[in-house]
């Protein structure tokens, strides 16, 4: 999994310039357009938290964790509709800034989640981190699937039967090209500037120690038994249009940003990854998105229980620990 550092430097970094852009409770995750372009970036992330909230049974009362809280436009919504919000991440900036606005946030490894440690929940969301659960060695080590098991079976125990999961994630699309032809070396000009295969490593620094699903396929195939699968629905083309509002925000100039950007100068003179990562010029997911190198889905599961489908969810001794 991406660690701590990872996540800093993916999101800590560039925290204040988020909430300038987007706003303090900053929605960063593919909002829910439903091919409506003519809606606001605000209609569409709030057309999303209320989808989110009716595919899970969000309301008075309801207890419902946030994996992957960002700056916590879910929690907030789930708090507005009368629900009990907890939210983990890894990113101490987010944390911190959910926290200012009484939100019930941890840092927090979501893949150490514990019923002991947190309570039991009636349901569970996770919006854009499970991108982020396993890292390339992680897959050359061939623990992939492993890793995503362990993580659905932790949530299961965490859910009474017929609990619900909404799970909203990027994955590799249908002309992703093959792992072994991604390479770093892509990035200092071979092969050239544009082609796939350097899109693909420069996404690769932009969220370091971050590895995504071979397709919605492996997401469900590791989340059975322990989930049924109720509802998929590609958002690939709602993304590429939420990439295009964000960085129209986020390019917009303002003094507060520019004087936010000059103190990382230290960072872009010292490291070639942040160079590289952030000063590319390149909108690197949105191109990945139009080339179908990454798709992205909004998937809704329903816990199996053994009183409903005759299945025991069965984790590894790493998710029962």
């Amino acid at each position: 999994m991406a660690d701590r550092k990872d996540i800093d430097f993916t999101y800590s970094l560039t925290d204040r310039v988020i909430r300038l852009s987007l706003g303090e409770l900053a929605d960063f995750s593919g909002a829910k357009y439903d091919g409506d372009f003519s809606l606001s970036l605000e209609q569409a992330q709030r057309r999303k938290r209320d989808y989110v909230a009716e595919q899970i049974g969000v309301g008075p009362g309801r207890r419902v964790l946030d994996l992957g809280c960002g700056w916590g436009a879910l929690l907030d919504h789930i708090r507005s509709r009368g629900g009990v919000g907890v939210g983990v991440t890894l990113s101490a900036a987010q944390a911190a800034a959910c926290r200012r606005h009484g939100l019930d946030v941890y840092l927090q490894d979501a893949r150490e989640v514990t019923r002991e440690r947190f309570g039991s929940f009636d349901a569970v969301a996770s919006l854009g981190a499970f991108e982020h659960f396993c890292s390339p060695d992680d897959y050359r080590a061939g623990r992939q699937e492993e890793i995503y098991r362990d993580l659905f079976a932790r949530v299961a125990r965490l859910l009474p039967d017929a609990g619900r999961l909404y799970l909203q994630t990027m994955v590799f699309g249908r002309n992703m090209i093959a792992a072994d032809q991604i390479d770093i070396e892509a990035l200092r000009g071979l092969p050239p500037r544009g082609s796939d295969e350097w899109h693909i490593a420069l996404l690769g620094r932009q969220f370091p120690g971050s590895w995504l699903p071979f397709g919605q396929e492996q997401v469900i195939r590791c989340a059975d038994p322990c989930f049924r699968l109720v509802s998929s629905v590609s958002g690939r083309l709602d993304y590429i249009e939420t990439i295009h509002q964000w960085d129209a925000r986020i390019g917009a100039r303002s003094l507060r940003k520019t004087l936010l950007q000059l103190r990382l100068l230290p960072r872009w003179l010292a490291s070639a990854d942040f160079r590289l990562a952030f000063t590319s010029g390149v909108s690197v997911n949105r191109v990945c998105f139009e080339r179908e190198l990454l798709d992205h889905y909004r998937l809704v599961f329903v816990k199996r229980g053994s009183a409903s489908d005759g299945v025991v969810c069965e984790g590894s001794a790493t998710a029962r620990a």
